[in-house]
């Protein structure tokens, strides 16, 4: 009769066992379906959100700032289809502004400004301001001043230079000047 006590312990003692390992297992399944089907759900909602089979127009506005102080803005008409696309292809402008119908972009050039390369001068103002122009030395087409110059230092050749105009087309030649009229600068 022990032995019948024992092996009916046992018995149900198994039984138990199987019982908790049967429900632990149902319910294992249960949270590995539920996991599975809410990270499905997540892909489809993220990938409907950046694909859309609505195309989205935006006007994009894109600002260039340049060494010389000169800023060009470029406007361009945009469909977007992905959003994931459209901003990695921006990826290297600073975002500035958005809403539904604008986005605009902000970078810095680190090159002189094509208006410069093609019509800049630099040149001296009536108070020895060095300055930039757009064309030759005239009050009236500055495009930025630097710092003022103490005249009675600089060489006439390079005073003369500076009254009739010195061409700058490249970021090389823009330095160049900038450098070699800083030591005769005027320290305020």
């Amino acid at each position: 009769m022990l032995n019948n006590i024992k092996e009916d312990h046992y018995c149900r003692k198994g039984l138990l066992i199987r019982k908790s390992f049967i429900h632990l297992l149902l319910v294992a399944t249960v949270f590995f379906l539920f996991v599975t089907t809410s990270i499905e759900n997540s892909k489809v909602n993220a990938s409907e959100s950046l694909i859309s089979d609505e195309p989205h127009d935006v006007e994009v506005v894109l600002q260039r700032y340049y060494l010389d102080g000169e800023m060009s803005e470029e406007e361009l008409e945009e469909t977007i289809w992905s959003m994931e696309d459209f901003w990695s292809y921006y990826d290297d402008w600073e975002l500035v502004d958005q809403n539904q119908s604008q986005i605009v972009f902000q970078k810095e050039v680190d090159d002189i400004s094509p208006l410069l390369k093609m019509h800049g001068y630099f040149g001296l103002s009536d108070d020895g301001t060095l300055r930039i122009y757009n064309g030759k030395p005239n009050e009236n087409n500055v495009i930025q001043s630097f710092y003022q110059i103490n005249t009675k230092k600089l060489k006439s050749q390079s005073q003369e230079l500076l009254l009739k105009g010195i061409p700058v087309s490249t970021k090389d030649q823009y330095l160049e000047v900038l450098k070699n009229y800083q030591k005769y600068a005027i320290n305020s």
